[in-house]
């Protein structure tokens, strides 16, 4: 058992459940969900016993969080390494792999075998995802091989100082750029799309190659947004119309690049990666068909 971090909680007024004393009383902890996810993982230990949700902070305790010790099983699945040092590593995530969840087969299973370990003090025991990309999704994905860089792009995502870029292959005609803003269950959104290219389409009369980027981070923000604006991403099985999947191909939705400071080393990083081989492949058939019949 390894201690992280140590909490020695004062006199009190009144008494508290664990799990909302604990909100903020720790650097690797912030967020309420971090908190009760730890407490569920048994890392959140009260006087050297394991908290629960049903342990009360009376005043004078002692509060340890402590380290995940068994590391998962790897998945052995070689993926696209982009960007690698001490506290991060950015890999290209394909298309129908899962980032990470109760399950073997995912990225973050995949990436431990992979990734070199960290020499750093703080240095985790295996890489953990900073953030989530759905699985039909394909991109960059950001894991971090410390705590501090765990913390500092957690932070730094909270705070929408991460600039991401999608591209993204859409139905029907798309012309010069725009904002969407509507709401995504009572959340304020903002989207922001810019037209690449389009190509008719036999099949969908038109597709449109288009630039996304989110401003916010709702799930599956950038496929409600399109599709509320009558112009689906291709191949959502979830937000499109049955007519416009083609069976094997996936979502055509990809993450390309990413602009932020580093988090420890505090220079400007540009992450980008090329267009994958479907998108062009996909728009040259389609258009080849057009031309063909007429």
């Amino acid at each position: 058992m390894h201690v992280i971090e140590k909490h020695i909680v004062p006199v009190l007024t009144q008494k508290f459940r664990l799990s909302e004393y604990i909100i903020g009383k720790f650097q690797s902890l912030q967020s309420r969900q971090g908190s009760k996810k730890a407490i569920k993982k048994n890392l959140i230990l009260v006087d050297r016993s394991i908290g629960t949700t049903a342990t009360w902070i009376l005043g004078g305790e002692t509060i340890e969080l402590i380290d995940e010790e068994n590391i998962p099983k790897t998945y052995n699945l070689p993926l696209d390494i982009v960007f690698e040092d001490e506290y991060m590593v950015i890999i290209n995530k394909p298309a129908g792999l899962v980032v990470s969840g109760n399950q073997f087969k995912t990225a973050a299973n995949a990436i431990i075998s992979l990734a070199n370990k960290s020499t750093v003090q703080d240095a985790l025991p295996y890489p953990k995802p900073v953030h989530r990309l759905d699985s039909g999704t394909s991109g960059l994905l950001i894991f971090a091989k410390t705590r501090s860089a765990l913390i500092a792009l957690g932070n730094m995502f909270q705070s929408k100082s991460i600039r991401k870029e999608y591209l993204a292959i859409v139905t029907g005609k798309l012309n010069g750029n725009g904002d969407i803003t509507k709401p995504i269950d009572d959340y304020e959104c903002h989207s922001s799309y810019s037209t690449v290219k389009s190509v008719p389409s036999l099949k969908n009369n038109w597709l449109t190659l288009v630039k996304l980027s989110p401003h916010t981070g709702r799930t599956h923000q950038l496929r409600i947004h399109m599709a509320s604006i009558g112009h689906p991403i291709f191949g959502d099985k979830l937000y499109g119309n049955e007519g416009e999947i083609y069976e094997g191909k996936g979502l055509f939705l990809t993450a390309v690049k990413l602009s932020f400071e580093h988090p420890v080393l505090k220079n400007n990083l540009n992450i980008e990666i090329p267009m994958p081989n479907k998108f062009d492949s996909l728009l040259k058939r389609e258009e080849r068909r057009w031309n063909k019949y007429h």
